[in-house]
């Protein structure tokens, strides 16, 4: 069904629905490489005019992939809940957003209300706010979720420990994760990117990890990121896998070129789920996402990256996953070609998160190709904590060297948690402070010995 709007002395027409959201996206670089994005600010503005008449429920009768050919899309219309639409049924995507601004919108109507937008919905409505919008409504969305630790209570802040080596060595990743540790880095996971996806390494890597939680009687979760099938395999032999990961998109055709369904997911969650192995609850899935990966999968069936990436929500809040994060710049100035593009992004993606009802994280970062520098990330970083964001990524000196792109360094970490009063999630912060690395104020133990705790750390088994 066509859309159309009369702006000025110019008559706009838009074709579709994908077309009538491409069209309204603020700019970015990978709408504009898939042909897909509006040719001029006149023209977007007039799309965004015209979305903002549209009723939240045409979204139910009018998909971007079609239903018979998109097994995201079936779970999408399936899995939605009238009765929670209920509350907002009524309303325009333009009165959506005043309503989000209203006080009448709380964490716990916020909440409710999760189960009833649809991806589309919150992708629609994010396209017609600002910046100070995106992290305003953020901050009212409250997602807890648990494994041996509480992520996302409010008022906290968590990390990924990501002690990625280049050739997988167990020394360098143990003094990597020492080092993080003792930054108080590490509560939302211990994550390991492996430079090798072979069962023998990636088992000898779960196991390395498995040492030092237990050793040190940590209350984290460790995870090795290689393909959930690698995982499902290794569950099956009996390591010790704590969390599943997967990266996913939003389109059945992008995640089949991952090698992914939801079948497959399922399965997953379900051996994991029976290994038992969290403490205080059983969030055992990890997924990873990123504006542009449809596109660069050549899957992106005419839809804007933004809204094939809250698409990929959808497919996460499918498994009560215990984290979620938007590796926002990851993919390279293709598709978020700046600084500005990359903030805007990231905090688009936090906000449809959330209003999902997922417990979002973002790895803040950017290649060395992009029009981006750690200003724009310290920008980004400030917002996103202030927006309530569950975990961002520790990494040594921000620059990852294996997988060769910027990030944030465990100080990044260190400078949000006192510039906002952010402590760790809780049963992580008060194993900081029985260990000696951390005080009941947040601040650090300073001197020249390691706390007694990691005096022997650099003995782990394998470290040489």
């Amino acid at each position: 069904m066509p859309f159309s709007v009369n702006l000025g002395h110019q008559h706009y027409v838009f074709a579709d629905l994908k077309t009538l959201l491409a069209k309204a996206t603020p700019a970015r670089s990978g709408d504009s490489l898939a042909g897909i994005a509006a040719t001029s600010n006149e023209e977007r503005v007039a799309a965004q005019y015209t979305l903002a008449d549209l009723p939240l429920r045409h979204f139910l009768n009018d998909v971007v992939i079609p239903y018979e050919e998109d097994e995201v899309t079936r779970l999408i219309i399936d899995s939605h809940s009238a009765q929670a639409f209920q509350l907002v049924s009524h309303l325009t995507v333009g009165g959506f957003r005043d309503w989000l601004l209203s006080d009448v919108a709380t964490t716990e109507s916020l909440r409710a209300l999760a189960p009833g937008l649809t991806p589309e919905m919150v992708a629609a409505v994010s396209k017609l706010m600002r910046v100070q919008d995106l992290i305003l409504v953020a901050k009212k969305c409250e997602v807890i979720t648990r494994f041996r630790n509480t992520i996302g209570l409010a008022n906290h802040f968590s990390t990924r420990l990501q002690p990625n080596h280049p050739s997988d060595d167990a020394a360098g990743i143990a003094a990597s994760i020492v080092d993080g540790l003792l930054y108080a880095s590490g509560d939302a996971v211990i994550g390991i990117n492996p430079a090798s996806d072979n069962t023998q390494t990636v088992t000898r890597l779960l196991h390395l990890l498995d040492d030092v939680i237990t050793r040190f009687d940590m209350p984290t979760q460790s995870c090795v990121l290689t393909h959930v099938t690698t995982t499902l395999e290794l569950i099956n032999r009996g390591a010790p896998v704590d969390l599943v990961f997967q990266s996913i998109a939003g389109s059945q055709a992008a995640n089949t070129s991952f090698g992914v369904s939801l079948a497959i997911l399922a399965e997953a969650q379900s051996a994991a789920h029976g290994l038992q192995r969290g403490t205080v609850g059983n969030n055992v899935m990890y997924f990873e996402t990123g504006q542009g990966s449809a596109l660069s999968a050549n899957a992106h069936c005419g839809v804007d990256q933004q809204t094939l990436e809250v698409r990929a929500y959808a497919v996460a809040r499918a498994f009560s996953p215990l984290l979620v994060n938007t590796v926002v710049g990851f993919i390279g100035p293709e598709y978020l070609y700046n600084g500005k593009q990359i903030i805007r992004a990231g905090l688009e993606d936090h906000f449809c998160g959330k209003l999902l009802g997922l417990p979002m994280g973002c790895d803040i970062c950017y290649t060395n190709h992009a029009e981006a520098d750690q200003d724009d990330m310290d920008m980004l970083l400030t917002q996103f904590a202030a927006a309530g964001g569950s975990f961002i990524m520790g990494i040594p000196g921000a620059d990852d060297i294996m997988l060769n792109y910027q990030t944030t360094s465990f100080h990044d970490a260190l400078y949000i948690r006192r510039l906002l009063n952010l402590p760790p999630a809780p049963e992580f912060f008060q194993w900081l402070q029985t260990s000696e690395i951390m005080d009941e104020r947040g601040v650090l133990f300073s001197g020249t010995a390691l706390p007694p705790r990691f005096a022997q750390a650099l003995a782990l088994p394998g470290a040489s």
